[in-house]
């Protein structure tokens, strides 16, 4: 009777266990009902913008922007930041901005957010965000608007903020790539994100992170160009390129990366790139170093 009790206990811990990562085999790298836009910085190309309110609902939906990665004290409704926003059409502007977590997570100040229908995060310095609002019902509420189907973009440190290792995140200097600060809002999941790709040379940074970290993946978007990302899946928008990293691949040499261009798709999951405008067809490296279709 014991021995079958033990037994019992062992199966039943077993299938638990197998439940737990049959999960999370399934579960999605970047948010199963809303969209993430995530942009390299330096947005001009009015196609970006427009998406990410396509996706919010229109000019009249409730958008939210946190600027809290830029350097200034104090942000309102009169920040010249809102100016792009505002030249595009949007109507229903709300600036969220504080340095105290205490305040971050309190109910009043995430009430702008449990209204949205958007929410937008700007640049500066990725650790400024991680230092006011990770973990905060801030953090909790940005997960939640994602969860009802809403969208959150981001440019710069708003791009790099949404994966879950913070790349360039030491408070020091931005040309640490892993610093003092490591972890983002994880809205993408195993993943790194860098930005200001190739205007800024940066384009063999990325590979210090995923030989620290093999299972992340990592996604370097260059200026003017963003991925829109829906559960497994994003397209790429934009002028500029999209650079993966994946230690999981076989591309010589080690730790190496290869290029999106706008109109390509990515599977996250998979990771498996597909350039939809060759009726979904996935690239592969050949040894030369070009794309067989």
């Amino acid at each position: 009777m014991r021995r079958t009790k033990k037994l019992f206990t062992v199966f039943t811990l077993l299938y638990l266990m197998l439940g737990v990562w049959v999960s999370a085999q399934e579960a999605d790298v970047g948010p199963s009902n809303g969209y993430l836009i995530v942009i390299g910085g330096a947005m001009r190309d009015p196609a970006i913008l427009n998406r990410f309110i396509q996706l919010a609902g229109g000019p009249e939906a409730p958008i939210v922007i946190i600027p809290t990665a830029g350097s200034g004290k104090h942000y309102d409704k009169y920040w010249s930041g809102l100016r792009s926003f505002r030249e595009a059409g949007l109507k229903n502007l709300t600036v969220l901005h504080t340095r105290d977590r205490t305040v971050a997570d309190s109910e009043g100040f995430v009430r702008p957010i449990q209204n949205a229908r958007g929410v937008f995060i700007s640049g500066g310095r990725q650790w400024r965000l991680a230092d006011s609002y990770l973990n905060t019902r801030t953090h909790r509420e940005l997960l939640a608007l994602l969860e009802r189907g809403g969208v959150i973009g981001g440019s710069s440190a708003g791009a790099t903020i949404q994966g879950s290792f913070l790349a360039r995140g030491d408070s020091k200097t931005n040309t640490i790539m892993v610093g003092d600060h490591l972890e983002g809002f994880g809205f993408l999941r195993n993943v790194a994100i860098d930005q200001h790709l190739i205007k800024r040379n940066r384009h063999f940074d990325l590979i210090e992170v995923i030989e620290k970290f093999p299972k992340l993946l990592g996604i370097g978007i260059d200026e003017n160009t963003a991925i829109v990302v829906h559960g497994n899946n994003f397209d790429v928008i934009g002028d500029g390129y999209v650079a993966i990293y994946d230690n999981n691949r076989i591309i010589p040499p080690k730790g190496q990366f290869y290029f999106l261009a706008p109109g390509d798709r990515y599977n996250l999951k998979t990771r498996k790139a597909f350039r939809i405008t060759r009726n979904m067809r996935p690239l592969e490296r050949v040894k030369e170093g070009k794309w067989r279709k």
